[in-house]
């Protein structure tokens, strides 16, 4: 039970609930001409529903703070920085860098439209969310995510210790530098997968794109499908099951690749010694710059 409930109210004032203590804030606005920011500011134990934000920085320097079916516009940028222990459901996210500088976040049946959202976050789960954005989630940590799907650019660079399941990116250059990373049962489309993580691994997913998985280190793939990826895993470690045909692959550094089809093996780098099977032969390492593989 909250000690105070403000109900059907209209803010527009800077500050207007600074440093709150134990509300529940119901069906009320946060808009108007006096264009205030920082409505929550370094407020504890709040529960927000049903309400309607259209002004800049609501909620910085919060703790323990629920969120339920509320609507965030583009105009209400910047929407959660330094807060942790949060819960986000049903609710519309739709101002630039929503979330910022934040951990221990559950966020569950949302709408993201948001670029940079996620950065140096830490502990977030993301549960049945569509996601817009660019730069998603940089430099963030523990992320655990379920059946997100996610278009856009740039996202989960620098990322470390998380994983994802049954989730649909598409997505360009992502998971560069990730590290200690898990994916299973999903669908990653976008050019440039991937470039110089360690120790990530894809399990049962579908990867689409051209030149995936390079400079990796400890890569593992596992019964995944690779659809429309040429000049794949060039100076990687990697050990990788593939279960469709490729088109080509390009120097592994080392490990081992099984492969069913591959249209074209690329050796011209001395320092290739991954191994590549091929329809459950192993191909030689070709003193010649390309192999030809494929059927006639």
């Amino acid at each position: 039970m909250k000690d105070m409930i403000i109900k059907n109210k209209t803010f527009d004032e800077e500050r207007a609930l600074y440093g709150s203590r134990d509300i529940l804030v119901e069906g009320c606005r946060f808009d108007g001409p006096a264009d205030g920011e920082s409505a929550f500011k370094e407020s504890k134990n709040l529960v927000v529903k049903d309400s309607y934000f259209n002004l800049r920085y609501p909620f910085w320097h919060d703790d323990v703070l629920t969120i339920e079916n509320i609507e965030m516009t583009e105009n209400c940028r910047a929407a959660l920085w330094y807060t942790n222990d949060a819960d986000i459901q049903n609710s519309k996210m739709h101002g630039i860098k929503a979330l910022r500088e934040c951990s221990d976040i559950k966020i569950e049946n949302c709408e993201i439209i948001s670029p940079e959202f996620g950065w140096s976050v830490k502990n977030i789960s993301m549960k049945d969310t569509d996601v817009q954005s660019e730069y998603f989630m940089m430099r963030s940590e523990r992320l655990e995510f379920s059946n997100v799907t996610l278009k856009g650019k740039y996202s989960f660079q620098y990322i470390t210790d998380s994983v994802f399941e049954n989730c649909n990116f598409d997505t360009k250059d992502a998971f560069w530098h990730a590290k200690n990373v898990v994916v299973r049962n999903s669908i990653i489309k976008g050019e440039y997968l991937a470039w110089y993580c360690e120790n990530v691994t894809f399990e049962n997913c579908t990867i689409i794109g051209t030149q995936p998985l390079c400079y990796c280190k400890g890569l593992k793939l596992i019964n995944c499908k690779m659809i429309d990826t040429d000049l794949a895993f060039e100076k990687s470690d990697v050990e990788a099951t593939i279960t469709t045909p490729m088109i080509s692959i390009k120097n592994p550094l080392s490990g081992t690749i099984s492969v069913p089809e591959v249209s074209k093996i690329i050796r011209d780098d001395e320092n290739s010694n991954g191994k590549i099977i091929v329809g459950g032969k192993e191909n030689c390492a070709c003193s010649d710059e390309v192999c030809n593989t494929g059927a006639e």
